[in-house]
C-alpha cells in the first residue's frame, strides 16, 4: 500500500484539519503526491509539514488558499496553482464544512444559496478543472466526503440535508458521464465522527437543551451501534480504497462509515 498510489497527485480539499488532513495523510502514506487546499494559510502550512513527515524524499507536497463560498475565485486560484507547479490531478476530494445547523422551515432563501456556492458549484468548478486531465492520464478517481443525510435526513440540519443530496446525485450524473474513461466518482458519507464540526453539533445542542455537553455526546453515541464516534482517519481509509486501482469498478456509490447508525435504504 506504501507506493500503490506512486507518480498520482491528489488534489484534496479542506486538507488542513478533520477528515481531509487525516485523508490527505492516508493518500501520501500510499504513495500520491498532494495538494491541499482551506481557507486558513498557516494550518495549511502545518499540515503540509505532517504530510511531509509520512512521506518519502521523493513525494512533493504542496498547497494554496481559496475559499470555497467564490467558486470563481477557487477555479482562479487552482489554474494558477496548476501552470505554478505543472500539475494535473489523478485524484480530487472535494470535502467542504457543512452548513450552519438549523430547521428547513427557518432557513432563509440566502443560507440555501451560499451552501450550494460553496458545495455544489465549488465541486464542480474543482472536477471540471482536473477532468481533461484524469482523462489524458487515463487515471482519475473522484471523492465526495458528504454526510449519511443522502439516506437519511438528520434532525435540524435543513439547509445541508438538502444540498448534500443535490450533490450526491450530481455525484451519480457525473460518474455516469465520465465512466466511459474509466474515471470513477463515488460519496462518502461519514457518520458523526471526532471532530472541530461536531464539537460545534454537541455544544449548539447542549446550549439549546440546556443540557450538559458530556450527556448530549452520550446520548449522541448512544444511536450508534458501535456506540462511539468515528475518527478522521477511519472515513481517510474508505477514501483512499476509492482513490486506489482496486476500486477501478466501483463508481456512482454512497458509501456510509457510520458505525451502523444509517438505516437500510
Amino acid at each position: 500500500m506504501a507506493t500503490i498510489l506512486e507518480g498520482r497527485n491528489a488534489l484534496v480539499s479542506g486538507g488542513s484539519r478533520g477528515i481531509g488532513r487525516a485523508t490527505a495523510l492516508k493518500l501520501a502514506s500510499m504513495g500520491a503526491n498532494v495538494t491541499i487546499t482551506g481557507r486558513d494559510e498557516q494550518a495549511l502550512i502545518e499540515a503540509v509539514i505532517q504530510i511531509n513527515m509520512v512521506s518519502s524524499p521523493f513525494q512533493q507536497h504542496d498547497f494554496f488558499s481559496a475559499d470555497y463560498a467564490q467558486p470563481d475565485r477557487l477555479q482562479a486560484a487552482l489554474r494558477r496553482h496548476q501552470k505554478k507547479t505543472g500539475k494535473i490531478y489523478h485524484i480530487l476530494i472535494n470535502n467542504t464544512g457543512g452548513p450552519p445547523a438549523g430547521s428547513i422551515l427557518d432557513a432563509e432563501a440566502e443560507g440555501f444559496m451560499q451552501a450550494f456556492q460553496s458545495h455544489l458549484i465549488s465541486n464542480h468548478v474543482l472536477l471540471s478543472s482536473v477532468a481533461e486531465g484524469m482523462k489524458q492520464s487515463g487515471y482519475g478517481r473522484v471523492v465526495n466526503i458528504i454526510s449519511t443525510s443522502v439516506k437519511q435526513p438528520l434532525p435540524n440540519l435543513g439547509v445541508s440535508n438538502t444540498i448534500r443530496g443535490a450533490v450526491a446525485n450530481w455525484a451519480k450524473t457525473m460518474a455516469n458521464e465520465l465512466a466511459v474513461w474509466g474515471i470513477t466518482v463515488n460519496n462518502v458519507l461519514p457518520g458523526a465522527t471526532e471532530t472541530d464540526r461536531l464539537q460545534a453539533i454537541i455544544k449548539n445542542k447542549a446550549q439549546a437543551t440546556s443540557a450538559d455537553v458530556e450527556r448530549v455526546a452520550e446520548h449522541m453515541k448512544s444511536e450508534i451501534p458501535m456506540k462511539r464516534f468515528a475518527r478522521p482517519e477511519e472515513i481517510a481509509e474508505a477514501v483512499a480504497f476509492l482513490c486506489s486501482p482496486a476500486a477501478a469498478y466501483i463508481t456512482g456509490i454512497n458509501l456510509p462509515v457510520d458505525g451502523g447508525r444509517t438505516s437500510c435504504l
